[in-house]
């Protein structure tokens, strides 16, 4: 069997980042582990924080961005109220 890669996607979700509140319907898009994929994650978050859907800490926007295009795009969501980012395996 093939190695897997690993998409990430992105979740709206309540506060306590329950799974039952992480509908994958809503947003209907996974990214890619590559570079392009990952700067469009980055939009993703940023049109949800524009439209105040979700929240972060306007000191820690870098760190989520660097996060996303640059280290562990999962790692964000500790920065992220209201909204998760989740790797799932790909074949």
């Amino acid at each position: 069997m093939a190695k897997p890669g690993k998409v990430f996607i992105f979740f709206n979700c309540d506060a306590d980042k329950s799974e039952a509140s992480m509908n994958i319907f809503y947003n209907k898009a996974v990214y890619k582990d590559t570079k392009t994929s990952r700067k469009n994650l980055w939009k993703k978050v940023k049109e949800e924080y524009g439209a105040e859907r979700i929240q972060i800490a306007a000191d820690n926007l870098k760190t989520v961005e660097l996060a996303i295009t640059e280290g562990d795009p999962v790692e964000a969501s500790n920065f992220i109220q209201f909204g998760a980012i989740r790797e799932i395996e790909c074949y």
